[in-house]
């Protein structure tokens, strides 16, 4: 298979795969292989990505060559200018790629949570809830002050868990990857190399899958911010009212003055939404680039 030629050139170009794809051609008896026979000399990783890039394969008794003639013909074939070779970009492994049991579980709380935007009661338990750490601030301070220090903890949160939970050199690679795909494709182009425009469109749709694992690496860490985020904004719907609904009794809701709009109240509408909203967000992005700048965090992955 052509196919399979082509990944196992594109991994061979790396010298610790190239000597993990000699070793499991060496010790595939009739074309098998399982991970107790090269455990001892390859690690997880390189093992898991034999799999992943489909040269190993489901066998009968442990996993299988999937074509041990193309293997071979890729370790035997040098690489061209890389016009049809396959992208020299490749994607690092990560653990924590994949989405774990408390991520799935925190994601099905958020839908949970959205519920509460358009269903009362459920607004009530939360926004009671949140009224036992929030309300006390409130009784302290004024309004704009309390969603002042709200969006301050959750742009300091949002900015730590995107961190801590965002593979920044991965995403970085698939945004590479890509490029790389279409630099190639645009130099087979001019030169009017059909074969090589063939090559680059089989690997063009091989990468399609790159685009789910960065929405993957993207959303992870958001379904987390969200479960943080939306139990406080449930609070402040439910204490100043939005959408209709009347907001708690005895709420001293003081106009706030505001550029460009001037002296304007909290549950007004400005710009399709209402002010307390407005204000919020204008707090939030305006915290969560101080705190990134103070904690030298970058949110975007650098490609060079």
């Amino acid at each position: 298979m052509a196919r399979i030629e082509k990944r196992t050139r594109e991994l061979a170009s790396e010298s610790e795969m190239r000597e993990a794809i000699e070793l499991v051609l060496e010790r595939a008896e009739d074309g098998e292989i399982q991970w107790v026979d090269v455990r001892e000399d390859l690690t997880s990783g390189q093992w898991g990505r034999l799999i992943e890039r489909g040269l190993l394969e489901d066998g009968e008794a442990g996993f299988a060559l999937a074509d041990r003639d193309a293997i071979e013909a890729g370790l035997e074939s040098p690489d061209d200018d890389g016009a049809s070779g396959g992208s020299s970009v490749e994607i690092p492994d990560s653990e924590g790629a994949s989405w774990s049991i408390y991520d799935k579980g925190a994601a099905v709380v958020t839908l949970l949570f959205f519920v509460g935007y358009s269903y009362g009661p459920v607004r009530s338990v939360v926004g009671e809830a949140m009224d036992v750490v929030l309300g006390p601030l409130q009784d302290l301070l004024p309004l704009y002050a309390v969603i002042m220090i709200i969006a301050t903890l959750t742009g300091l949160y949002s900015t730590l868990l995107r961190a801590n939970l965002m593979d920044m050199d991965r995403m970085a690679a698939y945004q590479q990857r890509m490029k790389d795909i279409q630099e190639r494709r645009k130099e087979a182009k001019e030169r009017g190399d059909e074969a090589a425009m063939d090559a680059i469109q089989e690997e063009q749709m091989e990468a399609m899958g790159d685009q789910l694992g960065m929405f993957k690496e993207q959303f992870r860490p958001m379904v987390w911010i969200m479960v943080l985020t939306i139990p406080a904004f449930l609070w402040m719907y439910w204490k100043i009212g939005f959408r209709g609904a009347e907001g708690q009794p005895g709420l001293d809701l003081q106009p706030i003055v505001l550029p460009i709009a001037g002296e304007v109240a909290w549950t007004d509408t400005l710009f399709i939404m209402p002010t307390w909203i407005i204000w919020y967000f204008l707090c939030s992005m305006a915290f969560t680039q101080i705190i990134q700048k103070g904690l030298n965090i970058s949110m975007s992955p650098s490609t060079s």
